[in-house]
């Protein structure tokens, strides 16, 4: 199973895991909208912490479950998404539906104290981003 869904007084989390495709957002999809239609939450939170990876079913999963939630006059909000999925998420434009937590986790470690660092370039030596910064 894919995704394991809490209730949490009026709010509903679904903890998404592995794999976001087309083989597999269908069944997350089904599991979502029965617990949600059953419960009525005023709150979905769709959680990506455990998810590795996701493609255009992820982007339709989101989608649907935002209007899902607009329809049982609830909100959704994507929680905990990591930055690689993120850029997927910003690239679709579903950003822009305001559903996303405001930063990454990567972004709220860096805001936390671990901040990127440059590091000094040689003399002569040509500037390479791959190199060009380390997290402390």
């Amino acid at each position: 199973m894919n995704v394991e869904l809490q209730k949490e007084g009026q709010v509903l989390v679904a903890y998404l895991m592995g794999d976001i495709d087309h083989h597999t957002a269908k069944e997350i999809r089904e599991q979502i909208d029965a617990q949600a239609e059953q419960c009525r939450p005023t709150l979905l939170k769709l959680d990506f912490r455990q998810v590795d990876f996701m493609d255009s079913s992820g982007i339709g999963l989101i989608m649907g479950r935002y209007k899902r939630m607009q329809l049982l006059g609830g909100r959704l909000r994507v929680v905990n998404v990591p930055a690689y999925i993120a850029r997927v998420i910003k690239l679709s434009g579903l950003d822009q539906l305001g559903v996303m937590e405001k930063d990454t986790p990567q972004e709220q470690e860096e805001k936390n104290g671990q901040k990127k660092e440059s590091i000094p370039l040689q003399e002569g030596q040509a500037p390479n981003h791959a190199t060009e910064e380390k997290v402390i």
